[in-house]
């Protein structure tokens, strides 16, 4: 990693000046862009309420030089041109003064985004992944560097998704406490291919409310228009939505959203979104109506489609529950939904393959990294989801050990005993039950989640 960074401090690019005395819910923006003086006027109100001169931040050197590193760090996929991050950054000195002199000439004009399919986890279709080349996506998150916070500042509090300091988790907590104080009805939403069905137009039009640089603009609607090529195919045109994959697409998918944000927070609707992943809990099957209508017609008006037979209103306290974020949520309990869990244990398996090679302590610590970072998601979950998980983790390892001894089949009897559950704790196998029974008992010690709380309405993941 030192290595790296030592490639990243490229000859002749000053640094960005170290210590600005800003407020701490604007230290994560870029210093090179948002000094201290523009985040005052941010803070205060700009005149007009629009933003100009904002082009010759995008293309300053130091944001671009920012934005590379940033971008090698992400790693990431070749775009159409094939090239890899860290070849990029070998010629980047180069490179990023052509792309300061195009963007300051407005000369500049991105590459065809690479498709790709990828699986839809529990179904046969399969859905588009966008994969800009490198140098497209260093330019989009210098403009994302300097215009995030300008919509940053506007953005409704219930919105979470790809948001700085913000989080699944976040918008999960506020779920759970809606539902603890009695919000059961709930519009469970979904918009048909939201990203690649925004309305350029309408988006553009979104975006030029605050931002009023000319040259932004037109670069912004560059990408949008950029196109997409897929292997032996040629380039098609893109004319409506934001490509997922793109580094700027999360962006102005929550900036198109806004509106309806604050269309329901000004209705006293109680809305939790996570990017186009959204519920709004309601008291009563009647709000829960009008909600839905409300939200049928918003939806129509900004030329959007919600999804025939995924948008629906369920009672959250009743058999059959909603699904948020990777989690299922139904009768006052949470636990990770089906898809979720298909997922994982697909992942499990590439690891656990019965002719795969190595040795069962590599094995096992390819396999913990999995465990640790499923758990650290879902540890909020009914306890019994653990138990079971453990027990197909280590049916899976047994299997691995049976075919080794020449066996056949799916583990047996006779397996549990020649490799017990201690067998595979010697060999540091993470076992989820463990980890919730530790987690419980931690919480309890350092905070017994203060006097008079309810049991019931302090849930597992309210430590983080």
């Amino acid at each position: 990693m030192k290595e790296t960074q030592t490639q990243l401090k490229l000859p002749g690019v000053p640094q960005a000046k170290q210590g600005r005395e800003v407020p701490q819910k604007w230290d994560w923006t870029e210093a090179s862009v948002w000094t201290e003086r523009m985040l005052e006027t941010l803070e205060r109100g700009i005149k007009g309420g629009k933003w100009f001169s904002l082009i010759d931040k995008v293309w300053k050197r130091e944001n671009l030089h920012s934005a590379l590193k940033t971008v090698v760090q992400n790693k990431g996929a070749a775009g159409v041109d094939g090239q890899k991050a860290e070849q990029y950054l070998l010629e980047s000195p180069r490179r990023l003064e052509q792309v300061q002199d195009m963007l300051r000439k407005g000369q500049y004009h991105p590459q065809p985004v690479k498709r790709v399919w990828i699986p839809k986890l529990g179904s046969n279709e399969l859905r588009p992944l966008g994969v800009p080349v490198v140098e497209d996506r260093v330019v989009q998150t210098a403009v994302r560097n300097v215009i995030e916070p300008i919509f940053e500042n506007i953005f409704a509090e219930h919105s979470y998704g790809f948001r700085p300091r913000r989080g699944a988790k976040d918008a999960l907590r506020r779920v759970d406490q809606l539902l603890n104080t009695g919000c059961a009805w709930v519009v469970d939403a979904d918009l048909k291919g939201y990203f690649d069905s925004i309305p350029q137009d309408k988006l553009m039009e979104a975006v030029a409310e605050r931002i009023a640089d000319g040259a932004v603009l037109e670069l912004i609607q560059k990408f949008l228009r950029q196109g997409v090529m897929e292997t032996g195919k040629a380039w098609q045109p893109t004319e409506t939505g934001t490509p997922q994959g793109a580094v700027i697409s999360p962006l102005l998918a929550n900036i198109y959203l806004n509106p309806l944000d604050h269309l329901m927070a000004r209705g006293g609707r109680e809305m939790v979104r996570y990017a186009d992943d959204f519920v709004i809990l309601c008291q009563s099957e009647k709000e829960a109506n009008e909600v839905l209508e409300q939200l049928r017609q918003w939806v129509a008006e900004a030329g959007l489609t919600l999804h025939p037979t995924k948008t629906r209103i369920v009672q959250a306290n009743e058999k059959g529950g909603f699904d948020f974020l990777g989690y299922h949520f139904e009768r006052g309990h949470r636990w990770p939904r089906q898809k979720s869990l298909d997922k994982f244990r697909e992942t499990i398996r590439q690891k656990t393959g019965g002719l795969r090679p190595g040795s069962m302590q590599d094995i096992t610590g390819e396999v913990n990294r999995t465990l640790r970072g499923w758990f650290e998601y879902f540890k909020h979950s009914l306890h019994h989801v653990f138990a079971r998980e453990d027990g197909w983790v280590r049916g899976r390892l047994r299997a691995i050990l049976r075919k080794r001894h020449k066996g056949k089949g799916r583990a047996r009897g006779i397996d549990h005993q020649r490799w017990p559950n201690a067998y595979f704790a010697d060999l540091g196998l993470f076992s989820l039950a463990i980890a919730r029974a530790q987690a419980i008992q931690s919480r309890q010690r350092t905070t017994d989640w203060k006097a008079g709380c309810p049991k019931r309405a302090c849930p597992v993941w309210r430590e983080g």
